[in-house]
């Protein structure tokens, strides 16, 4: 069924958007391939039902960490505006709004209850760029491996992500260099991402995210590290999700999810017929060895060193994203066949 018109009239009666297709549906979500009317481009489409705190929370969140990227990043997912709507009513949206419904939805997000109307339909709407080659498990499990795949870091935002996996991953394949194919990667959906600010520290000094502990259990299970399992963790959970990602890819390792029963990139750890994510095996021993590389007979030594480190079970022993960043590139330049 195709979405209600009168969802997007911005300024004028006129909707700005028209949507054309579902795309995707999240825990949270529902995403849209849309198209500006005036200029015909391409919009990526969120809404995002307010009928819960736990909803409300998890916009909330998407909304703060994506507006506080200041510049536009471009291994990120841009956010073009937020939209709120209630009934047939509809405004626009910024952080920090003294707007009575934006402020009624911070209400809900802190009290855990809803503050305003049942009765009414909210909803809020993200437009974001439109990422035209899926998200990573389709794009990478339809093609050969190929070298060149860039990666991206959030950590020099103050934004630990949380939830990295392949799905929250997309490709953008349309760039106006046509002269340069390579497919752009995209981080998304940040429902689950935490920013971390300067209060109660000096403001002077830049937030160390790998120094910020947070303590709600959440992500997916195969990219989840030791201590997410425990609930106490720091950004370098999400270097370990990044290793168990980058291990996959490399060896081009699946698993069936079992609810939606697709073909899903990750890496663990068989015990017996059993696949154990990585993260849960290593809190039951953090003494035990990874097998790297399992499938392929051979893996770039420098690439294996850094998995393991990526992977280790105590979360110092990982490399920062700064520090990541320099080795992957410093293997990519030195050695041609790290990922072939």
């Amino acid at each position: 069924p195709s979405p209600e018109p009168l969802v997007l009239k911005m300024v004028s009666s006129q909707p700005k958007y028209d949507l054309i297709r579902e795309v995707g549906r999240g825990s949270y979500g529902v995403v849209y391939e849309a198209v500006v009317r005036k200029t015909s481009a391409r919009v990526a489409v969120k809404k995002i039902r307010c009928h819960a705190p736990e909803n409300v929370e998890l916009a909330l969140r998407e909304f703060w960490a994506l507006s506080s990227i200041k510049s536009q990043h471009p291994n990120v997912i841009h956010l073009e505006e937020c939209i709120l709507q209630k009934d047939g009513m509809v405004q626009k949206m910024s952080h920090g709004s003294s707007s009575s419904l934006y402020l009624q939805l911070v209400e809900t997000s802190l009290k855990g209850e809803i503050v305003f109307d049942p009765r009414s339909a909210y909803y809020l709407w993200f437009v974001m760029d439109f990422c035209d080659g899926g998200d990573m498990n389709e794009y990478l499990l339809s093609r050969k491996p190929n070298r060149k795949t860039n990666t991206t870091f959030l950590h020099k935002n103050q934004i630990i992500h949380r939830d990295l996996k392949p799905d929250n991953i997309l490709i953008s394949r349309s760039r106006m260099d046509t002269s340069d194919l390579e497919p752009t990667l995209k981080v998304a959906d940040f429902g689950l991402s935490k920013v971390c600010s300067a209060s109660g520290q000096n403001a002077e000094e830049p937030v160390n995210v790998n120094k910020c502990f947070l303590s709600t259990a959440c992500g997916t299970d195969f990219y989840m590290a030791p201590e997410v399992w425990e609930g106490h963790y720091t950004a370098k959970a999400d270097i370990f999700a990044l290793g168990i990602i980058i291990w996959a890819m490399l060896e081009r390792i699946t698993f069936i999810d079992t609810e939606t029963k697709k073909e899903l990139l990750g890496s663990y750890v068989k015990q017996g017929t059993a696949i154990v994510p990585v993260g849960e095996a290593l809190l039951e021993n953090p003494k035990m060895e990874l097998l790297i590389p399992v499938k392929k007979k051979s893996m770039n030594a420098q690439m294996k060193r850094l998995l393991k480190e990526m992977l280790a079970a105590n979360p110092q022993d990982r490399p920062d994203a700064f520090e990541l960043e320099l080795r992957l590139v410093n293997i990519a330049f030195k050695d041609s066949s790290w990922d072939t």
